[in-house]
């Protein structure tokens, strides 16, 4: 396994807790995708060390990460119904995969390990991901006119995870296919190892209610 693309997501739908009782957009975009990596990294090791060949850990984001919360991840307030803002929400979950590619990219560097990790905004596409949300539908069906189609969309994920160019690097945010600047939260290395921190929590077994 030597490439792992994490681009499940949700946006802007009504507040709900998932199975595991974690609010939908945090749980579906970010908590699912953490879990996912964290089960198969050690199978990308392993296949990274036998074929010589780097491993690839792409997060599908979005520009929206700049609507994001103002302290960026809400982390006492995560199932706060009562604070819950559709697009802030939506915002805090792609802000947190940016913030999981670069501590994730960090940690597989200190650790010498042949495996990057980067995250990218694939732009605005033409999707049903808007449909919970009567004004961005709107605009979504008006777009259709100025924005990507899905073709268009997966460009810079195909970039991210397969192109030479991009061989070695790791920790960037990319739009368009090029390196491109994320907001200052999605900057901030300490709020990415806090998040770090509390997903593990969240993903702990006896949190979600798994015997051993």
């Amino acid at each position: 396994l030597n490439l792992l693309i994490n681009n499940a997501g949700v946006l802007a739908g009504p507040f709900a807790l998932s199975q595991d009782n974690i609010e939908l957009q945090f749980a579906t975009n970010h908590i699912g995708h953490f879990l996912l990596t964290n089960l198969l990294l050690e199978t990308m090791k392993k296949t990274s060390q036998e074929s010589n060949a780097e491993g690839r850990v792409v997060n599908v984001s979005s520009w929206g990460h700049h609507f994001a919360y103002r302290e960026g991840i809400c982390f006492e307030k995560i199932n706060n119904e009562s604070e819950y803002n559709t697009i802030q929400a939506y915002g805090q979950s792609k802000l947190a995969n940016i913030l999981h590619a670069n501590e994730l990219a960090r940690r597989l560097k200190e650790e010498g390990v042949q495996i990057t990790a980067n995250s990218l905004h694939p732009g605005a596409i033409v999707t049903n991901i808007a449909r919970h949300h009567s004004i961005l539908n709107v605009f979504s069906n008006l777009g259709k006119f100025f924005v990507k189609n899905v073709a268009q969309g997966a460009a810079t994920t195909c970039y991210a995870a397969l192109h030479p160019q991009v061989k070695g690097i790791s920790g960037e945010y990319f739009v368009d296919s090029n390196k491109a600047k994320a907001s200052s939260l999605a900057q901030d290395a300490e709020l990415g190892r806090k998040l770090w921190d509390f997903s593990t929590s969240l993903t702990d077994p006896k949190q979600l209610g798994c015997s051993a």
